[in-house]
């Protein structure tokens, strides 16, 4: 196991060196390219992951074949569709890696198990849990119900990782608005001052 993930583990406060240690064996590391799927829509989510290098995007597919992103995962992060997950149904939307990554996941026979053995790992879930939450609050506060340039001016400031790492045509399906008016915001943004 990499020392990312232990280190995240061990940053959490919550496991203790041995706990991390036993839980080591149950997360095996997957290398995805750019491009490659961690979970298909439609398909049973049957794992969970923890990004250890890299990044991946949330998406579904709409009626018109469009993908609607809902969220980007970067290192240090856990990735999974977690309610699928939870129930271990079909999930409802695609998780694909962005750039190159280095996940790594547990199947969720193992996650159970893990939880019984180590009980502490239900404050590891209950903090990406809430993490997972307070995503989704932040995204529908931010990007519901404004124009494309206050969206982007958002990002800008507080999320700016997006900027950098994510393609323009990713952050417009984000912030759901066309790839043409992402463009256009940050041209009048970055464009520089004549004289």
């Amino acid at each position: 196991m990499t020392d990312v993930f232990e280190n995240y583990l061990s940053s959490t406060g919550v496991l203790l060196a041995e706990e991390i240690n036993f839980s080591a064996q149950f997360f095996k590391s997957i290398h995805l390219k750019k491009g490659d799927f961690f979970i298909s829509e439609n398909e049973f989510c049957r794992h969970i992951g923890f990004i250890a290098s890299g990044a991946v995007k949330a998406y579904a597919i709409d009626k018109e074949g469009k993908e609607n992103i809902t969220c980007f995962k970067f290192e240090k992060e856990f990735v999974t569709s977690f309610p699928e997950f939870v129930a271990q149904k079909k999930s409802r939307r695609s998780i694909r890696a962005i750039e190159d990554s280095v996940i790594y996941m547990i199947n969720y026979p193992d996650y159970q198990y893990l939880l019984s053995q180590v009980t502490a790992w239900n404050g590891v879930v209950k903090s990406v849990m809430e993490q997972e939450y307070n995503q989704k609050e932040h995204y529908l506060l931010n990007y519901n119900n404004r124009s494309a340039a206050d969206k982007y001016f958002h990002v800008l400031s507080s999320e700016p990782i997006l900027v950098q790492r994510v393609s323009t045509q990713d952050l417009a399906s984000y912030l759901g608005i066309t790839q043409r008016s992402l463009t256009r915001v940050k041209g009048q943004i970055h464009r520089p001052n004549l004289l």
